[in-house]
């Protein structure tokens, strides 16, 4: 009890008020938070479902001048395998979350102030601070992650905004329970969006803590908005892992673009479902090909690297060609040209660079900053 009342004293200490495209004032001194689909009336002194997001004397304090997470990794973490292939990424994260899954893999930052076991230290860093540090890293990107973003939008987006001042790409490791508010206040300063598809099967989203109409609705606005979507599904034995399931996210995904990447990624037992058994390789040679059957152009393997034969790799959807050969979060060999197939020229969707590294520069590991 004594370390949450410190952890809650520290983040009350690292607060901000709400972006105001984010908040409605309503009666008797509560407060509307548009961060996320919750859409929590919030009354004076008490927090949304994430336990981040308060009412302050009728002001809704959020999230900023923290972080609770930082480092320097490859873009493939994220895992983004349409951008800048190759490079890395600033990754920063803050505290809490909308959901509670019982597989969540980064619970211990995720489930602050819900789950005595979690929490962390912060540091104190500005906006301008974290792009330096982007800077002087090498890192053309920015990103999001570790815990849900969207309930610490409003603070990202001052991060973004001195980030493309510098040039840099920016995006959200999201679980995509997002409004139509919060997108359209990011969209002018983020351009990458990752969502977490986590099953096909209302009860089981409830389950989470969210619900499946709302993260599909994200998906297909995110595409409208034009920001560059991948979706992850971590495929969680004897909860999203039947053949139908697989093949009825395939299915609506192509329906939303046949371009949309998607990854398949393996489930190692954590949290609340320390019992489960991991995520096989056949299990996700199963959803690769569900994607595949589905009409959809990129389906990759995640989680198990060089157990899961081509499904690490891009071909053209065209001719058929190698375009990008990987192991794991390492570029092995990247044949593009540009946006484009050095084979028969078609263009492949994504965000590249014209002049690539044509393989990773590291081995893939992440470097604390």
């Amino acid at each position: 009890m004594a370390n949450e009342i410190g952890l809650r004293q520290m983040l009350a200490e690292n607060t901000m008020a709400a972006a105001a495209a984010l908040v409605v004032e309503e009666e008797d001194g509560a407060v509307r938070c548009l961060a996320c689909a919750h859409r929590c009336h919030i009354a004076e002194g008490k927090t949304g479902i994430c336990c981040i997001r308060s009412n302050q004397n009728g002001e809704l304090r959020v999230p900023g001048g923290y972080v609770a997470g930082l480092q320097v990794d490859p873009i493939e973490k994220k895992p983004f395998f349409h951008v800048f292939p190759g490079r890395d990424a600033l990754s920063f994260g803050m505290l809490g979350c909308n959901f509670h899954c019982p597989f969540c893999q980064n619970w211990i930052s995720s489930q602050t102030l819900k789950d005595e076991r979690s929490g962390g230290a912060v540091r104190r860093v500005g906006a301008e601070g974290l792009v330096a540090i982007a800077v002087e890293q090498g890192a053309p990107m920015v990103v999001s992650t570790y815990n849900e973003p969207l309930i610490t939008a409003d603070w990202a987006a001052q991060v973004f905004e001195k980030a493309r001042e510098k040039g840099l790409v920016c995006g959200f490791v999201s679980n995509g329970n997002a409004t139509p508010e919060v997108l359209a206040f990011l969209r002018p300063v983020m351009d990458l969006y990752k969502v977490d598809l986590k099953c096909f099967n209302d009860d089981n989203y409830r389950r989470c803590g969210g619900r499946l109409k709302t993260v599909l609705t994200t998906i297909a606005s995110l595409k409208e908005m034009g920001f560059w979507v991948e979706v992850v599904t971590l495929v969680v034995p004897g909860f999203n892992d039947s053949s139908e399931e697989l093949r009825a996210i395939a299915k609506f995904l192509a329906g939303v673009s046949p371009d949309i990447p998607w990854h398949v990624t393996a489930f190692h037992p954590d949290y609340q479902m320390t019992d489960a058994r991991r995520t096989s390789p056949a299990d996700l040679a199963r959803a690769h090909e569900a994607g595949k059957e589905a009409g959809l152009h990129f389906v990759y393997s995640g989680n198990l690297p060089g157990s899961v034969g081509d499904g690490e790799n891009t071909y053209c959807p065209s001719c058929g060609a190698l375009l990008i050969e990987r192991l794991g979060f390492v570029i092995k060999r990247n044949r593009m040209q540009g946006h484009q197939c050095p084979k028969c020229q078609a263009t492949i969707p994504g965000v590249w660079e014209d002049s690539p590294p044509r393989r990773s520069g590291g081995i893939g590991f992440p470097r604390l900053v």
